[in-house]
């Protein structure tokens, strides 16, 4: 008897929650996620705080802190394909300690409603994130695209 040691896929269902350059409007979102996603609304994800990268944010897992992004869902036809396109953006590959980030699950909350949402939630590494805590740079707020724009004016 042979059995399987594949992970099992996630949900088709199971949103992202996008902070950085993949948001709307941003550069990589045009790259990755137009065209194949069904919806994308602001956003945000209690437990964190948002350190800056070279040209890219990273979320900590930090009590008490607030990150603020969009709630992006994948066409179900296209889902697998962004799921893999994402990961390898995002340097991850599960259990593998190097990595830049980390996909894991959250509650996030639809800043259109307050509904609580469970999505995918790229964060950063264990690595990366002793680093940050130690050298990084905070991004007050806990809104990349605000930082962004200040610092491109």
């Amino acid at each position: 008897m042979t059995t399987s040691t594949a992970p099992t896929p996630p949900p088709a269902s199971r949103p992202f929650f996008v902070y950085g350059t993949l948001r709307p409007g941003e550069g990589n979102h045009g790259l990755f996620l137009r065209g194949r996603t069904r919806s994308e609304e602001p956003a945000r994800l209690s437990g964190a705080v948002l350190y800056d990268g070279p040209g890219y944010p990273y979320a900590v897992e930090e009590p008490g802190g607030l990150v603020r992004g969009d709630l992006v869902a994948a066409r179900p036809e296209e889902y697998g394909e962004v799921l893999t396109a994402l990961d390898r953006l995002e340097g991850y590959v599960a259990g593998d300690p190097r990595s830049l980030y980390e996909r894991i699950e959250r509650e996030v909350v639809r800043e259109t409603d307050g509904a609580t949402v469970r999505a995918w939630v790229y964060v950063a590494g264990p690595s990366v994130t002793r680093h940050l805590r130690t050298e990084g740079s905070r991004i007050e707020g806990g809104d990349w695209r605000r930082r962004h724009t200040q610092h491109r004016v």
